[in-house]
């Protein structure tokens, strides 16, 4: 749906909209110019003139910390001039359409927005709907979809593991609420990852998913045993129309992370995770804590992938 709209003739990225159906070569593109980011962050002067005179416009329509943080960062780092728009005190309430919006941000001289919406199309229709040369970032769509989280989660294995082939993933929670599940399994296919499980309660893991090449297991411990990553994810109640498991306490305890289901892994293995974490629920303090996380890690390279995104796009 959305490849004639993100990527130009050329074959080059004019949007970032999905990792669906991206090449492994352009994911590896963005991971590379990352990793040469990556030392920004240790200067003393956090600066590069990649994005100077540029206006980056930040739309969340849903609440964020990370994201909406680190893609404020990394807009400033690249130099760009940064707008954080409040929605909550924004034309919308009056009942402003969502296009009539971007009109009005367009006139002011926009150069990039930051997309993040319920509407699983909304970046989307962004995207049909600006003039050439204004570039859309997808922040989080719905349930749909997560690039730019797959792609640093995609840098932080890369990070750790090195290498792709051969690697066990699973990912273990509410997926089907969960754009960042099915941002990271587009991302690891690309990539050439064969073996990604996925596992949760039934209700919360649709079937659907063995279309995308992956495994889904309901015997979370199975589904762990051997792993060099394990993703968890949290409940995402604020997107269920009614209570699907009978309690936190319940999910904790058939599919909670904890050092004895982490035993289960490689010994190697990695614990990541998208944030908010919510402890005592998916995942264990002492597991969240842990040697084996790289949930804080994941953070800061999301700053680079970020900036990656956003240099690429501008080029």
């Amino acid at each position: 749906m959305t490849e004639d709209v993100q990527i130009n003739e050329g074959g080059t990225l004019r949007h970032l909209l999905t990792l669906e159906n991206l090449s492994g070569d352009l994911v590896t593109e963005i991971l590379d110019r990352a990793q040469n980011f990556l030392s920004v962050g240790d200067r003393r002067t956090k600066k590069l003139p990649l994005l100077r005179g540029r206006s980056v416009f930040n739309l969340f329509f849903e609440n964020s910390t990370r994201t909406r943080t680190t893609f404020e960062i990394a807009a400033k780092r690249l130099s760009a001039d940064v707008v954080n728009l409040n929605i909550a005190t924004s034309s919308q309430s009056k009942g402003e359409s969502l296009l009539d919006m971007i009109d009005n941000l367009v006139a002011m001289q926009a150069d990039m927005f930051v997309v993040r919406h319920a509407d699983s199309d909304a970046a989307y229709r962004i995207a049909k709907h600006v003039p050439k040369g204004i570039h859309i970032i997808n922040a989080g769509a719905g349930s749909h979809s997560h690039p730019t989280q797959g792609l640093l989660d995609a840098f932080t294995i890369r990070h750790f593991k090195k290498d792709f082939s051969g690697l066990k993933i699973v990912i273990i929670g509410d997926i089907l609420h969960s754009r960042v599940a099915r941002s990271q399994i587009h991302v690891l296919k690309a990539l050439g990852v064969n073996e990604i499980r996925v596992a949760g309660p039934k209700v919360l893991v649709p079937e659907v998913l063995t279309e995308m090449g992956v495994t889904v297991y309901n015997d979370v411990d199975a589904a762990i045993e051997g792993v060099d990553v394990v993703t968890t994810l949290r409940l995402q109640n604020e997107r269920m129309k009614a209570s699907l498991i009978p309690s936190t306490q319940d999910f904790y305890k058939d599919y909670g992370l904890t050092k004895e289901r982490l035993a289960l892994a490689h010994p190697q293995a990695i614990v990541m995770h998208p944030g908010p974490i919510n402890r005592g629920v998916e995942i264990a303090s002492d597991v969240a804590d842990g040697a084996q996380s790289v949930i804080l890690r994941q953070v800061t390279f999301g700053i680079a992938v970020r900036m990656a995104v956003m240099s690429l796009l501008q080029d």
